[in-house]
């Protein structure tokens, strides 16, 4: 199943799919020639990324450079003139919380670190998956999922210490403050909107004020997770 993020400025698509789908990912839409994915090596047809564009990036890096974190195919980084634009597929905690720890004392910080490094020659785009609704607002009943993957304290407070507290600004919430708009669904809940906010489009502060529109598509219904756009004015 793949999931896809629309990026306008450059005309960029950015996907999250496993390696059985690489095969719908190639020549998806005409006159995108450029196209990068990456998938897991350590468990096949269980997670990967993808990147497809019509302007050819300065440079393209494959993960974050730490072997621990870069097996299963979770970010793609494609430098052009004006910022970095990172796709990243965040790990789900799981079931039973099993992968929590990893996933707050290790992925997030790791992950962080790379971006605010990013950050230090350019400004960041940060788009994709991150596997946690930031606020109550994000998702339908609050109360009823604060021990649900994706909604723990601990990784909310993960989210706020390595983006927020990092300057890292949370553009569809900067562009629709009170909206409420979800952009994944477990089996038979988008029919009655009870849904989750997943997916983002992050940004340096630096370059905050060109966001022109920052969106969610949620009557795309090809997957359980519905498209997101970010527009810039460059």
């Amino acid at each position: 199943m793949v999931d896809f993020r629309y990026f306008s400025v450059m005309n960029v698509f950015l996907f999250c799919f496993p390696e059985g789908d690489v095969k719908d990912f190639m020549n998806l839409i005409p006159g995108y020639e450029y196209n990068y994915w990456s998938c897991s090596v350590a468990r096949l047809d269980y997670s990967g990324t993808g990147v497809i564009s019509r302007v050819k990036p300065i440079s393209v890096q494959y993960g974050i450079g730490i072997a621990e974190h870069d097996q299963e195919g979770r970010v793609i980084t494609l430098e052009f003139e004006n910022f970095y634009l990172v796709n990243a597929y965040v790990p789900n905690s799981g079931r039973g919380l099993r992968r929590l720890v990893y996933r707050v004392d290790n992925w997030d910080p790791s992950f962080a670190d790379f971006v605010e490094k990013l950050e230090s020659f350019k400004p960041v785009i940060v788009c994709g998956d991150l596997n946690c609704a930031r606020q109550s607002i994000d998702i339908h009943n609050p109360p009823a999922k604060t021990e649900d993957a994706g909604f723990t304290e601990e990784e909310r407070e993960s989210f706020q210490i390595n983006f927020d507290m990092r300057g890292f600004v949370d553009t569809f919430r900067k562009q629709h403050p009170k909206a409420v708009g979800y952009t994944f669904w477990g089996e038979n809940q988008r029919r009655n909107n009870k849904g989750w906010r997943l997916d983002y489009f992050l940004a340096s502060g630096s370059i905050i004020d060109r966001v022109h529109d920052s969106y969610i598509l949620p009557d795309v219904t090809s997957s359980d997770h519905s498209p997101i756009g970010l527009v810039l004015k460059l």
